[in-house]
Formats: C-alpha cells, sequence, structure tokens
C-alpha cells in the first residue's frame, strides 16, 4: 500500500487506515484479528483507536492483538483522548484529564508510546493552551511521538495550529485533524481543509463511506447486521438516509457501473486522493468488507468522474468563503 507522509512532518502512514470504533462491542476478538492481520498483510500501518471506543476495550483489544498477532513495529496507532461520559461536560481537555487518559491508553494498548496522539475534541471550558500544552508534555516525556487534533472547527484548529508554530522546538507542531469527510458530508472543506493545508496539517478523515451510506447497500431497507439495522447505530446512520444522500448515492452508483468497480470503491477513492487527505479511516465490520475497502488500492479515479462526483455533491458556501464581489 502506498505511504504519505502525515502533515509536513517526517512520519509515514498507509493511505487507508484501519478504524475500531465497533471493537470491544459488536467487534469481537476474533473478528478483530481478522482484521488486523487482513490490515497488516495489504500494507496497512495506520490503526486508529480511541479511549471511549468500546469504553476502552477497543484498546485494550488492540494491545492484545499486538502481543503476538502483528508486530508492534509495523503499526503506527493513533489514539484519541478528552471525550468524557458527563453529561454536563462532554468533552475535558484540561492537562490534568488529558495526561491521565494517555496513561491509562498506554497502559491499555501494551505500549510505552502511541505514534500519534490526538484531543478527541475542542473544549471550550478549558484554555486553548493548556489543552496544547498536554500534547506538548506527551511528546516531550516520549509518550507521544506525534500530536494532533479531531473535530476542531476551522477557526479552533488555525488557532491551535498557529500557536504550536509560534515556538519552534519547544511545542510540537500538529500532525494531523480527524474529522468526518466522504460525497455526503463536506462540510470540513469550507474552513478545516483550507486550514489544515496552509499549515501543514494532514487530514484525516473518518466515516469515508458516509456512515456506510456510499456502498449503496441502504438503497433498500437497512440490511441485517448492518450499522443501520443496530438500535444503538441506528441514529448514527439516519441524517444521510435523506432524499439529497439519495441522489449522491445514486450518482456514486452510476459511476461505480460505468467503471466496473463498486461504488464503496468509488466513494473511497474519490476522498483519499482529495486535496490534503492523507488516509481515511474505514471501520469495517469483518475482513470482508476490509478486504473490499483495501482493493480501492488500484483505483484512481478519472478526472470527469471526479468532476461529476464535485458536482452532484457540492455543499452551498457563499459569503464569505466565495469572492463576495460575484454575490
Amino acid at each position: 500500500m502506498e505511504q504519505r507522509h502525515l502533515g509536513r512532518t517526517g512520519l509515514r502512514v498507509s493511505r487507508i487506515g484501519l478504524g475500531t470504533l465497533t471493537w470491544g462491542r459488536d467487534t469481537d476478538e476474533h473478528d478483530a484479528a481478522d482484521l488486523l492481520k487482513t490490515f497488516w498483510e495489504a500494507g496497512g500501518s495506520l490503526v486508529d483507536t480511541a479511549d471511549v471506543y468500546g469504553d476502552g476495550e477497543a484498546e485494550y483489544l488492540l494491545g492484545k492483538l499486538m502481543d503476538g498477532l502483528v508486530p508492534r513495529r509495523d503499526l503506527v496507532i493513533s489514539t484519541k483522548a478528552g471525550s468524557v461520559p458527563d453529561p454536563d461536560r462532554r468533552f475535558d481537555g484540561s492537562r490534568g484529564h488529558l495526561l491521565s487518559a494517555l496513561d491509562a491508553s498506554l497502559s491499555r494498548l501494551g505500549t510505552d508510546h502511541v505514534d500519534v496522539w490526538h484531543v478527541h475534541a475542542f473544549d471550550p471550558y478549558t484554555p486553548l493552551e493548556e489543552t496544547l500544552q498536554a500534547l506538548d508534555l506527551a511528546v516531550s516525556t516520549g509518550r507521544a511521538r506525534y500530536a494532533g487534533v479531531s473535530n476542531f472547527c476551522g477557526w479552533q484548529l488555525a488557532k491551535a495550529a498557529t500557536w504550536q508554530l509560534a515556538a519552534p522546538g519547544v511545542r510540537t507542531r500538529l500532525a494531523s485533524t480527524q474529522m468526518e469527510y466522504s460525497l455526503l458530508q463536506r462540510g470540513v472543506e469550507r474552513e478545516v481543509l483550507p486550514a489544515a493545508l496552509d499549515l501543514g496539517v494532514g487530514l484525516l478523515p473518518s466515516s469515508p463511506l458516509g456512515r456506510g451510506v456510499l456502498t449503496g447497500k441502504y438503497r433498500g431497507a437497512a440490511p441485517p447486521g448492518s450499522r443501520g439495522a443496530s438500535e444503538h447505530l441506528a441514529p448514527f446512520v439516519a441524517p444521510y438516509l435523506d432524499d439529497t444522500a439519495s441522489r449522491i448515492v445514486d450518482a456514486v452508483s452510476t459511476a461505480a457501473d460505468g467503471l466496473a468497480v463498486t461504488p464503496l470503491q468509488v466513494a473511497l477513492a474519490w476522498v483519499r486522493d482529495r486535496p490534503g487527505v492523507v488516509a481515511p479511516i474505514v471501520g469495517a465490520r469483518n475482513a470482508q468488507q476490509l478486504t473490499a475497502a483495501l482493493s480501492v488500492e488500484a483505483l484512481s479515479l478519472p478526472d470527469e468522474i471526479c468532476r461529476a462526483l464535485d458536482d452532484v455533491s457540492a455543499p452551498v458556501h457563499r459569503y464569505p468563503d466565495h469572492d463576495w464581489s460575484t454575490l
């Protein structure tokens, strides 16, 4: 699998990442082992997790599998911290919480460091410089090799990345930002992606298949065993089952028919090759689904197909994103 630099750093990662959102909950140890081995054998290296996935079970399971199935040195482990199970405060970006969470993650993973450590979301109740200092401490103490953020909007990302760049050699530059991005969700193109491109921050798209909808499997009723048929994940899929999404899915399917490939391959290739994207994170449920996603490695979409998909999925961005003099 082709490798790409993570932002403006020397770290190289596979251009498709493996997500573990359902590990330890819907994905058991056997299926997780098949997924990790399939990914590794295909040349994949970037494995993404978080301290809240499966209430910590995803990290624990990944650490257990690294103990014998796949060599730790062959993987780029990315995890996140900051989400908390508190109805009054969803995110805690305080230095104390983040560093304690990182130590707990390392214990569950059974490793002395993670390769990339992300702040899971912006915390409006903690000074940003305090949150970012936790990243500096994690890197300076060797507990993390690189640092990034997740779910920061445009101004938040720009402020954080600029703050880190203001003291080179003292503060660690942001290597990456993880955000939802697909043909069904192009909101990052408004401000996040331009900021990331300007400041050298690599984009790691989550839900690159529109929460599974872009595969076309929801064009009828939700198939048994799918996330859309799951009681706790159906609300996650539901926002992308409207008429607008249906038109985009139809266009993806038409493109796939014309290229003699699958809708999954078309949708994944489109987001993988967008400017600023480093590696879409694919959260397959089983090895068969993952193999289908990894088959996109040999596919590059023709320019005319990309333009057609761009047009049908174009979000409405007007003032102040477009030249105001033309409005």
